[in-house]
């Protein structure tokens, strides 16, 4: 308990209580990590699992209880200027971060017949071009000479075919490249990156055909939880990963494609 104590973590798309980013926040903020995370209701509003516009005030009050300092804004990290405006948001309300974990994404169902270049401009700026402005914006000001930590989501693009999900598989895909290159550049100013793969992970998307499907493919016979790959990140913002970078992780259970 409380090896994070001191430090300062953004979380990006953080907007529903089953989420990843929500897991990621808790894991951060049960060890003393202050947290301030982002979300963006009008994309959950329009997805499938649809959200309550009450959601992030109650993650908040949940992380609050940790006794930390918790912050959070509303944020369309598609505009070009929001990363710098977010980094100065996170400054003067919590301190300037430590900790940057790019989870916000953006994902639409696409193939080559259906792909439009706006949709793929949408999965653009939020998936890679968010990514890579957040990334070296937080990279630039960061004054510390050690403990800084760059975690990417991404989806295990490079493990197989993602069919019917094209503008979501090329642009999650170009993170891996970003992690391994930003990562020899960023080494010198004592910062780390890597990004992780949950795999399938139940956020509540998933149906019971979906289940019926892929849990024979999980070899622990489970499909994989938000607090699986929280506990994978919190251990890669700790000191004991220092010596880990330009890595991307499959936490995925073993999970078979």
């Amino acid at each position: 308990m409380g090896k994070l104590k001191g430090k300062v973590a953004v979380v990006t798309g953080v907007s529903r209580l089953q989420g990843i980013g929500t897991a990621i926040c808790k894991e951060l903020a049960k060890n003393g990590c202050d947290v301030f995370f982002t979300y963006w209701t009008e994309y959950d509003q329009k997805m499938p699992w649809g959200i309550n516009s009450a959601e992030p005030a109650m993650i908040h009050e949940e992380l609050a209880q940790f006794g930390v300092q918790v912050a959070s804004t509303e944020v369309d990290l598609s505009l070009p200027g929001a990363p710098a405006l977010l980094l100065d948001n996170v400054s003067q309300q919590i301190g300037y971060p430590d900790i940057l974990i790019n989870n916000a994404t953006y994902s639409t169902n696409n193939d080559f017949s259906t792909l439009t270049a706006e949709e793929l401009d949408k999965h653009y700026w939020v998936n890679i071009r968010a990514t890579t402005i957040l990334s070296s914006e937080f990279a630039r000001n960061f004054q510390k000479k050690s403990g800084g930590r760059i975690v990417n989501l991404t989806s295990g693009q490079f493990k197989g075919p993602m069919p019917g999900e094209l503008a979501y598989a090329t642009t999650k895909g170009a993170i891996d490249a970003l992690t391994i290159t930003l990562s020899a550049e960023l080494a010198h100013l004592g910062i780390t990156v890597n990004a992780v793969n949950p795999g399938p992970t139940d956020t509540g998307w998933v149906t019971e055909e979906i289940r019926n499907e892929l849990q024979p493919r999980f070899p622990f016979g489970r499909f994989g939880e938000p607090s699986d790959v929280a506990k994978t990140v919190n251990f890669l913002v700790s000191e004991e990963a220092e010596w880990i970078t330009g890595q991307i992780i499959h936490s995925e259970g073993g999970f078979k494609r």
